[in-house]
């Protein structure tokens, strides 16, 4: 299967974090290794990432010790005619440079915030009420500055022997489609609020 490495195109980023919504962050702590999957969203040449003031390993990262990223889609199976030809079409990154808290202001905090919802459901910020002081309190927002990184890509068709193509079995590629589903609305919902274009869009209902 062809795999090649590309070079740095923060479009290409963009959009592997888009579709990959998870990253997995790995880093040493007292001599031994940790990593944890957190969600991510691309902010240009940066990463942006959140969770509780309450998590030690965010606190953790916050100081800026080194940290390398790791963000995987799968976008299809490739179903050779041999099992040591099949294999997937897919796009990876690693990431490798530090975190720290994003801003020193609490607008720097809502901004932040407010990008990652967006990078998560579009159009979702204006449906919102802003966030309470004491959320923001609870919350770490950390930006990730990218030191280097690379992006690799695994894409086409099986490469299947002479004598296996010739042979029987049936080969070809199984596209991965991820989306949602129905909605289901929380059982305490008010009677008559309907879905926001927000979650239509993403359902492809609007």
């Amino acid at each position: 299967m062809p795999e090649k490495f590309v070079a740095p195109d923060l479009d290409a980023l963009a959009a592997l974090v888009r579709d990959a919504r998870v990253g997995h962050f790995a880093f040493v702590e007292d001599g031994e290794p940790r990593v944890i999957p957190i969600a991510i969203v691309a902010d240009g040449a940066h990463i942006l990432l959140h969770g509780s003031t309450g998590s030690h390993w965010l606190r953790l990262l916050a100081t800026g010790i080194p940290v390398a990223l790791s963000v995987t889609a799968i976008d299809a199976l490739v179903v050779a005619r041999s099992a040591f030809e099949s294999s997937m079409n897919y796009r990876s990154a690693v990431l490798f440079g530090s975190c720290a808290p994003v801003g020193d202001t609490l607008a720097d905090t809502v901004a932040a915030l407010d990008l990652v919802t967006e990078g998560l459901i579009p159009g979702r910020v204006a449906e919102l009420r802003p966030p309470s002081a004491k959320e923001l309190a609870a919350t770490l927002v950390l930006r990730m500055t990218v030191g280097d990184w690379t992006l690799k890509v695994s894409e086409g068709w099986p490469e299947d022997a002479p004598a296996d193509v010739a042979g029987p079995a049936w080969a070809g590629i199984l596209p991965l489609r991820t989306g949602f589903e129905r909605a289901i609305p929380a059982p305490d919902l008010t009677a008559g609020i309907s879905q926001p274009e927000s979650v239509r869009t993403m359902l492809g209902t609007a």
